[in-house]
């Protein structure tokens, strides 16, 4: 399947050797390889050993046991985050390996972390910016190599698997954090707080003209003003400057009917994926999907020159990305509402010239069935429909703050690694909240380690609750308001809720003896008359409800004191009105 390589490439590995005799990475020497585990951590730990300006840093466990590591760097040679914010260094966090089978960031980051030491020209770009890079963070993937498990890919000759030592998805794991490297992965943004985020991968779908596609953050979760820049702004101009390289992009081909001529749709990245997890922090995210079927030396070249070429525009941009996304937080702490989930709107519609190959049908060799199959003698240029503008489905009043049960430490931890600030009842309190009754939810099974719940209805009422000394209060006038409402409403697709954290409430822990509750439901509805009447009327219109001693018994007994309110009540509660709450 491997192809020889292009002129254009031969070129760029020549000028490559030329500047760089010492510090030559595996993919180089031989193009059709990806570097190892070993040989990724080595390099990197040359160039620390080699230049002041770049250290790599450890930076938590991951399920393999193995460090999770960032190699920073940072032309003043100053690699203190908090420091380098307050210098007004714009951050730019360069994800590789997420699906280890999927490689390309890992050498193209590699040789582009050495050009940025050695390149007289890329260190004009860091006068502003300092780049951290993740040089493998599914390094459980990694290390599980081999030839074949991405049958529909051209090449390399052997890499590592999608699945991490937990057989995880990581791209799925971001708000559940199963696994240890999400986990380091959350500390590292919240200790870096990105401005930009890059996590490269590979695609799959459809086949076309392009080299590499482009997936970025939905621009309508980002806000009026950072999301008008990323689409109308930035976007655009880095197609311009990846076309003047020779490297068209195309939006991601997504979702599409038969083939992409009928148009494609815009990605939905819900925070379980890197580019919505970054929505959630206000941070601007690119994931570049080179096409699987290019050779592979093209699809590390395509993405070392949109990292280039994103760094040379960032190097430009630095202030107004970083004066935006201050908008972007104001704005959030400021809004009465909050968006918590999106559908795409079918009635705005973009389009754009889209380079695919026909699509054909032809009699497969192996069912006898029609087969499609994109004919490469017949390219095509052409207008296509582009769907991309995402309108918000779920809107919530936001409440002044959540009171959430010391109880559920995992949340609490997880919050906290996310940057929510959090204080504490320092007494008991019996505080008026809004508070959640979970009604209707579907349930996928064996989704990623969780049975995860989604269209979820709740029922709200206002009532005082007892919160007690020590249970946790998460103010929503902070910066990290987005992630915490998108995590504490049950209803939001990637909440705590739907993660499976709060599941205990789904359970009922009491119920009763038949014989023993005869009595006592008499005795109740002689008391409550209003009960009978609805028994009665549910007997007359339900034949099998009238044949079910056991259904007619139930019925009464959640009408009776002796029906456990927590069952099915959401215990986290909503402050609408602050004031009288005893806070540390």
């Amino acid at each position: 399947m491997h192809h020889l390589c292009t002129a254009a490439f031969c070129l760029f590995c020549a000028a490559i050797f030329a500047q760089t005799a010492t510090y030559t990475t595996p993919f180089e020497e031989n193009n059709h390889v990806t570097a190892t585990y070993n040989e990724v951590i080595d390099f990197y730990k040359k160039l620390d050993a080699g230049y002041l300006q770049m250290r790599l840093i450890e930076a938590g466990p991951t399920d393999s046991g193995k460090p999770l590591h960032v190699a920073v760097v940072s032309k003043s040679g100053e690699f203190d985050p908090a420091k380098l914010r307050e210098q007004g260094k714009l951050i730019l966090l360069i994800n590789n390996a997420i699906h280890p089978g999927e490689p390309e960031g890992v050498d193209a980051s590699m040789v582009l972390c050495r050009d940025m030491l050695q390149r007289q020209e890329l260190q004009s770009l860091l006068d502003n910016v300092v780049v951290v890079i993740i040089p493998m963070y599914n390094i459980d993937g990694a290390l599980n190599r081999g030839c074949c498990s991405r049958a529909n890919q051209n090449g390399p000759q052997d890499y590592g698997f999608r699945g991490n030592a937990q057989n995880l998805d990581l791209n799925r794991d971001f708000i559940k954090c199963d696994t240890k490297n999400a986990r380091s992965f959350a500390q590292i943004f919240n200790q870096w707080q990105p401005d930009v985020l890059v996590d490269n991968h590979t695609s799959n779908g459809a086949d076309y003209q392009y080299t590499i596609t482009m997936l970025a953050t939905q621009p309508d979760k980002l806000g009026t003003v950072l999301g008008s820049y990323l689409r109308y702004t930035l976007s655009p101009r880095l197609n311009t400057l990846m076309s003047q390289r020779g490297q068209e992009m195309a939006p991601y081909v997504n979702e599409f009917k038969e083939t992409p001529l009928d148009g494609i749709n815009g990605f939905y990245d819900s925070p379980r994926y890197s580019s919505g997890y970054a929505a959630l922090h206000h941070c601007i995210a690119f994931v570049p999907e080179t096409h699987m079927l290019k050779p592979f030396p093209l699809r590390v070249k395509a993405t070392y020159d949109f990292m280039e070429v994103l760094l040379k525009e960032l190097s430009i941009e630095h202030s107004r990305i970083k004066d935006l996304r201050k908008q972007a937080v104001a704005e959030a702490m400021s809004n009465e509402y909050a968006n918590l989930d999106w559908k795409l709107d079918e009635k705005q519609v973009d389009s754009i010239v889209f380079k695919g190959y026909e699509g054909k049908y032809k009699p497969s060799e192996v069912t006898g069935l029609d087969r499609l199959w994109y004919d490469r003698k017949a390219p095509f240029t052409k207008k296509i429909p582009y769907w991309n503008h995402f309108e918000p489905s779920l809107k919530i009043k936001k409440p002044k703050a959540y009171i959430i049960p010391q109880a559920y430490s995992t949340v609490i931890e997880m919050l906290q690694m996310n940057g929510v600030q959090l204080l504490r009842l320092t007494a008991d309190a019996t505080p008026e909240v809004e508070l959640y009754r979970i009604g209707k939810y579907e349930t996928r099974l064996a989704y990623e380690g969780h049975y995860l719940h989604y269209n979820v209805e709740v029922e709200k009422e206002t009532a005082t609750w007892p919160y007690h000394e020590g249970d946790y209060v998460a103010l929503t006038n902070q910066p990290a308001v987005r992630f915490l409402m998108e995590t504490m409403e049950p209803q939001a697709m990637d909440s705590y809720f739907a993660w499976n954290y709060f599941d205990g409430i789904l359970g009922q822990k009491e119920y009763f003896s038949p014989y023993v509750f005869e009595d006592i439901a008499a005795a109740f509805l002689q008391e409550n008359p209003s009960v009978k009447a609805e028994l009665e009327t549910k007997k007359a219109a339900d034949p099998v409800f009238a044949k079910s001693q056991w259904a007619q018994l139930f019925f009464v007994y959640k009408q009776t004191p002796y029906f456990e309110p927590t069952l099915n009540r959401y215990p986290v509660g909503r402050v609408m009105k602050l004031g009288g709450l005893p806070l540390d």
